[in-house]
């Protein structure tokens, strides 16, 4: 990766966007909100772009890019293609940070935190 911080979002059924059932698109509505404020509340990250990507797939994807601080040229729909052309970012503070909001999403919606990679 070339952005700090890359997380997926997904239900565990195989749904697309248009099929999900009202109660499941409740729920992704506040959990993206809840990401994109926690990887905002990274101290070193301006913004989170979120996205969804994979067309023609049969299973919905949400993708959260992390903007970094000061870096207002990564601004705007190219973050995807901005993380292939970045040098590599460290992934032992990507995967700290990672760590960091799925704590603070358990915390502000529930659930529990997966230890399996």
């Amino acid at each position: 990766m070339g952005v700090p911080l890359v997380l997926m979002l997904h239900p565990r059924e195989h749904y697309d966007l248009a099929d999900l059932p009202d109660e499941l698109a409740a729920e992704l509505g506040v959990l993206s909100t809840h990401i994109a404020r926690h990887v905002q509340g990274l101290p070193h990250i301006a913004r989170a772009h979120v996205y969804r990507i994979g067309d023609g797939a049969a299973h919905l994807h949400l993708w959260f890019f992390a903007r970094p601080e000061g870096q207002t040229q990564l601004r705007g729909t190219w973050m995807p293609v901005w993380d292939d052309l970045l040098p590599e970012y460290p992934a032992d503070v990507a995967e700290a940070d990672a760590v960091i909001v799925a704590d603070a999403l358990v915390a502000s919606v529930g659930g529990r935190r997966s230890t399996g990679g």
